[in-house]
């Protein structure tokens, strides 16, 4: 496939990281034909500098690693996009990623309505096939067997975090609110009256950040 890409005159092409769990674009690099091989075979993100003229290993020094879980080509050949397990803000500044100076607008919270998307999937799949769709297996076990799931998942999340091991209470806490969220669909209740509720927390419970002296 390697063959197919269309390198620039200096034998570069763009490569776009985005993050495999929020959907965010983390930042832009280049790369050459022998970083782009190095990250196919060791599963992370390599690029070339263009001002040292050499490879670098994305996270080398600063531990902000990417692991490529993707790679895929556009419909030219004449750029990448990896989607990465990004470890550690993606940007040089501390941000989590380098695309956070607007121009037009302000800058979207990362993740931004994804429980909402989720939650409406979730209301879809309960009517799918249970060959089709794991939520709708789980539908047809009724309110004990989603329960018992929640359940399980919450166990695998305290384990996680008696653990401390980043990426595995990552990978359990998504499993635990997306379980939660099944639960929720199953029992008529809507995602936007969780928020409400904890709005109401928020104003009646001083949850609210204090503002700035003076």
């Amino acid at each position: 496939m390697l063959e197919e890409l269309r390198f620039g005159e200096d034998g570069l092409l763009p490569v776009v990281a985005q993050d495999l769990n929020s959907g965010a674009v983390l930042m832009l690099a280049w790369a050459n034909r022998e970083a782009i091989e190095l990250t196919l075979r060791t599963g992370w993100g390599t690029y070339y500098s263009r001002s040292r003229r050499e490879l670098w290993i994305k996270g080398a020094t600063s531990g902000n690693r990417q692991r490529v879980v993707s790679v895929l080509q556009d419909c030219d050949a004449d750029s990448l996009l990896y989607q990465v397990e990004q470890r550690g803000p993606a940007c040089h500044t501390g941000q989590p990623t380098c695309f956070h100076v607007p121009i037009l607008g302000s800058a979207q919270p990362v993740g931004q309505g994804v429980l909402e998307r989720i939650y409406e999937t979730v209301l879809q799949r309960l009517a799918a096939s249970p060959q089709d769709s794991y939520v709708a297996r789980l539908h047809q076990g009724g309110i004990d067997r989603i329960l018992r799931k929640v359940a399980e998942e919450a166990g695998e999340f305290l384990l996680a975090a008696k653990n401390g091991v980043q990426s595995e209470l990552q990978s359990e806490a998504a499993d635990l609110v997306f379980h939660v969220l099944l639960a929720l669909a199953e029992c008529g209740l809507g995602w936007d009256q969780v928020l409400g509720e904890l709005g109401r927390r928020e104003g009646r419970s001083g949850l609210k950040p204090p503002k700035p002296a003076g």
